[in-house]
């Protein structure tokens, strides 16, 4: 069954904003970590964000840092992603990710289908 729901994706000029969101099941959100990775066209998937559990604690590749951030919002079971200032090299289909970090429980990782981001210029 479906675990991840990404939307927010589109097109977008060079300079706008998007948010992608990802909606998770309440068994698998509460325990992950959840993360945002995208895959450029012909390159590897890479990492972008990444978000704890009690969001004490993020991490952003280099090349988003002061223009996106990764929140979670556990009442919802729902992890977003505020793009901002995009870039034209910030085209990509992005990938919702959550990770297992309970050690009381069978580990777990799941991917989302993904969503595309196009940014022109």
């Amino acid at each position: 069954q479906v675990q991840l729901v990404e939307s927010g994706g589109g097109l977008v000029q060079a300079g706008g904003s998007l948010r992608l969101s990802c909606a998770a099941s309440r068994t698998i959100f509460s325990t992950a970590a959840m993360g945002w990775y995208r895959q450029p066209p012909g390159k590897q998937r890479e990492s972008v964000a990444i978000i704890t559990v009690n969001s004490g604690s993020t991490n952003y590749a280099d090349s988003v840092k002061g223009r996106f951030t990764i929140s979670r919002d556990n009442a919802k079971n729902t992890v977003y992603l505020q793009m901002s200032s995009l870039k034209p090299e910030d085209t990509a289909v992005y990938y919702c990710n959550a990770v297992s970090t309970s050690p009381y429980a069978p580990s777990f990782e799941y991917w989302g289908q993904g969503t595309q981001v196009t940014v022109s210029s």
